[in-house]
Order: C-alpha cells, then structure tokens, then sequence
C-alpha cells in the first residue's frame, strides 16, 4: 500500500484524490482488514492529504455486529458507502461524508435513481428502525458466535476438505481445499436445501438474514455436513 500510494503521489499529471477498501473482502474471499493495515491507510490518506473511503455495501448495516464494518477497526473514514441491506431488498444507495469531504455536494449537484424515492427511503427507514428496536445486533454476535464455532468443529472433522474459518458476524467463510472447489460444495449444499455462495474458487460463503435463529443455524450446519459428507463420499 505505501508503495503504491507513494508512486501515484510522485506522479504530476496524477496524484493521490483517496485510497477506497472494504473492511472486510466478500468477493475477494472473506478476509477481514487487520486493524494496523487501516491505521497505515488512514495515516497515509492523511500525509497526502486524500480520502480514506470505505465500500459498506456488504459489510454494513449491522453485518458483522457492529452498525459499520469499519467499526471492527477503529478507523474513521472521510467517507462510506451503503447500499443493498440499507433497503431491505429495495434498491437504494446511500454515501455518508464528514468534514471537507461533506461540503462537496451541495443540493441538486448530484442525482441518484435510488438515492431518495418515497419508496426507497420508507425501506430503509423501516430497517433501521428494526435493527435499532428489535436488538438484530446482539442476534448476529450470537449467531456468529454459534456458526463459527459449528463450522470449525466441521473443519475438525473433515481436515481434508476444509480448512480455516474467517469474517465477522454473520458474514462468514470457510476454505474448501483436497482438491475441492467452493463450487462444488455450493453445489452439493443446494442439494441438501442449503442456499450458499462461494467467494472466489476456495471459500464457501455463509451470508444468513441477520434475524437467523439458532434452530436455523444448526439446521444450516447439519446440511452443510451432509453436502461435505456426500461429496467425500462420492470421491471414495
């Protein structure tokens, strides 16, 4: 990162305008962010004197625990953005800025499809209401806690086709290794009744609504072995 930001910074006809992460990578994998690689980038956003931006379309809205994911890190952006579990399913797209960066826009600069319809900002009312009124924050640390600790337990048993177990919340991964794509097991889940998702070709996603009950998770993971265990099976 510093030599990147170092190189586009010595550029003239270039420059450095902001440097733009996910707390936590989703397509990439499931890799949350380390709290010291955040701090080096808001250092370096800083000493340029740049944005420090943050994708929350994934990770926010109450995904990983906590409210943003970039909460998991104490760092605070100049700017974050929102979208998908912001409306519940309905469309809309939301950016939130402080300091200089929040006297750019001024009204009527900019305009959105969904950035402000009646519509879509009744869903997202709607929704931060219930995670602020129906405690959906405590449910995801619990289910969190119970889906990490069932997918390792898996891992314990099936070393050869599972490896680590990473995220937050209830944005979670597990690697698929032995030879085994994520696809495959994806697969095979869905055949069980398990709707997964891989993230890039080693790691099979688990993205569960945050109001999950415990029963579902264990419903989850009890389906989730029997696709391991059949897949294991028809390679024997």
């Amino acid at each position: 990162l510093k030599g990147a930001v170092a190189e586009i910074a010595a550029d003239p006809e270039r420059g450095l305008a902001a440097i733009m992460m996910e707390p936590l990578q989703g397509e990439g994998g499931i890799i949350p962010a380390t709290k010291e690689f955040f701090a080096a980038a808001r250092k370096l956003a800083d000493e340029e004197g740049a944005l420090l931006i943050c994708d929350e379309v994934q990770a926010g809205m109450g995904r990983t625990g906590l409210l943003w994911g970039h909460e998991n890190l104490d760092v605070e952006p100049d700017i974050f953005t929102s979208a998908k579990a912001l409306g519940g399913g309905v469309p809309i797209g939301a950016m939130m800025a402080r300091g200089e960066a929040a006297s750019v826009f001024k009204p009527g600069d900019h305009a959105s499809t969904y950035g402000g319809n009646p519509l879509a900002c009744a869903a997202g009312l709607a929704v931060a209401t219930a995670i602020c009124e129906e405690d959906l924050l405590h449910n995801v640390q619990e289910r969190s806690k119970q889906l990490t600790a069932g997918l390792e337990s898996l891992a314990a048993k099936y070393p050869n086709v599972l490896g680590e177990v990473r995220g937050w919340g209830l944005l979670k991964g597990v690697v698929v290794k032995g030879g085994f794509s994520a696809g495959e097991i994806v697969g095979e889940a869905m055949k069980e009744g398990l709707l997964l998702v891989p993230a890039g070709p080693t790691v099979a996603r688990f993205v569960p609504p945050l109001i999950v009950s415990e029963a579902e998770i264990d419903e989850a993971l009890a389906k989730f072995e029997a696709a391991v265990a059949a897949k294991v099976q028809g390679e024997t």
